[in-house]
């Protein structure tokens, strides 16, 4: 790990003023960035530590909107009881992302950027990664391993899979992003935080240098508390989902008044399956019906060598989640 330059400001606006200098990046939980350090994939010239800014902290359980600040920890929003209430898949999502001894130290702001698990990314021994020096080349589309790597969202340049949990819950359920940055204010709808890779891997969101998240809103909608987060990853504890889904159902008597799909471990960004979600619309559902609509989340999947095998999970992934969550939209879970 290199020497860096560390800030802690005082107030916000002396942290947007330290994080808009060159070569500097912020600083929260650190369960990515210090690793990221670590491995020498990541060498700021400073680090701004905005840990002391209480503005950021806290969260909000309304009764129009969720609100969670930047600075809320993973492990005491996962584990709200009001919120596991009002939907479930957001608390799920949180508890099935990481260690204990994680989430009690990763904020959700930093969740939510939290960068790819590529293994070719995260070792500098690999010298083609577009993604970590543009223009180097893909070692995983150039012969490599790519079981864990994206089906959707992938291009000539990356297929580095997006690994966070708790992003395919907020873009289920169209969240919203609060930032302050050099340039003021501004609400980035969730689906538009992320970037897809195309030509340009290395622009992950669409963050201005020195803009910082603030705070995470979602809107509350009846699919919520008749929602699930289903995730198959290769051991119980600890581990990043293979496949996993998040999903919400609203039901008006026996049919489908409203549909949420999210599609984890499979894309290169949070991914919504909207095509799965309006085929769900207005009908009666039943396992042959949940099924079909995994099928339809993965049309598009373009599969890799090795990663073919997510299509098919992921279809039982999302009728999983779906059936799960429409015993809870019933009342019977």
């Amino acid at each position: 790990m290199d020497n860096f330059a560390y800030f802690r400001p005082s107030s916000l606006s002396e942290a947007i003023d330290q994080a808009s200098a060159e070569g500097r990046d912020v600083l929260a939980g650190g369960t990515t960035m210090v690793d990221l350090m670590r491995l020498d994939v990541q060498r700021p010239d400073g680090l701004v530590d905005i840990t002391g800014l209480s503005e950021l902290e806290g969260y909000e359980i309304g009764t129009d909107r969720l609100r969670f600040g930047a600075l809320a920890r993973m492990a005491e929003v996962g584990d709200d009881d009001d919120l596991r209430a009002a939907c479930p898949a957001l608390t799920e999502s949180l508890w099935k992302a990481a260690s204990p001894q994680l989430r009690h130290a990763a904020r959700l702001g930093g969740n939510v950027l939290q960068r790819t698990r590529c293994p070719y990314f995260r070792d500098t021994a690999y010298v083609q990664c577009n993604k970590r020096d543009p223009g180097s080349g893909c070692a995983a589309l150039d012969g490599g391993v790519t079981s864990l790597h994206a089906i959707l969202g992938g291009s000539e340049t990356c297929v580095a899979m997006y690994p966070g949990d708790w992003a395919q819950a907020l873009i289920a359920f169209d969240a919203e992003v609060k930032t302050m940055g050099p340039g003021g204010s501004r609400t980035i709808p969730f689906a538009d935080l992320h970037v897809l890779p195309g030509d340009t891997p290395e622009v992950e969101t669409i963050l201005e240098r020195g803009e910082i998240i603030i705070s995470i809103e979602v809107p509350v909608s009846g699919a919520m508390r008749g929602s699930h987060y289903l995730k198959a990853r290769d051991r119980e504890s600890y581990a990043f989902a293979n496949v996993s889904a998040a999903v919400g159902l609203e039901m008006e008597g026996d049919s489908v008044k409203d549909a949420r799909i999210a599609l984890g471990g499979v894309a290169s960004v949070p991914w919504r399956a909207t095509a799965a979600e309006d085929m769900l619309r207005g009908k009666v559902l039943s396992e042959d019906l949940a099924r079909e609509a995994g099928r339809v989340a993965f049309a598009d999947a373009v599969p890799l060598d090795h990663s073919a095998y997510k299509i098919p999970l992921g279809a039982d992934v999302v009728a999983g989640a779906l059936m799960t969550a429409h015993a809870r939209a019933k009342g019977e879970n």
